[in-house]
């Protein structure tokens, strides 16, 4: 794996994580910010040819 494609989908990790925590906790503002990141790396990854949910599967496998 190139370092790029490592490097997205462990910020993708940490903003589904910080994602979580925000909803949680109840604060909404957070929540709406996370998942504006969350999109924006999802977008970004896609742009470069990374399938983030094929990579979560064989992650989990």
């Amino acid at each position: 794996m190139d370092a790029f494609k490592a490097g997205i989908l462990q910020r993708i990790a940490n903003a589904e994580q910080d994602l979580h925590r925000a909803i949680e906790a109840g604060d909404e503002f957070l929540a709406e910010v996370e998942q504006s990141e969350l999109d924006d790396l999802r977008r970004l990854a896609a742009e470069h040819g990374v399938d983030t949910v094929l990579e979560r599967h064989r992650s989990a496998a």
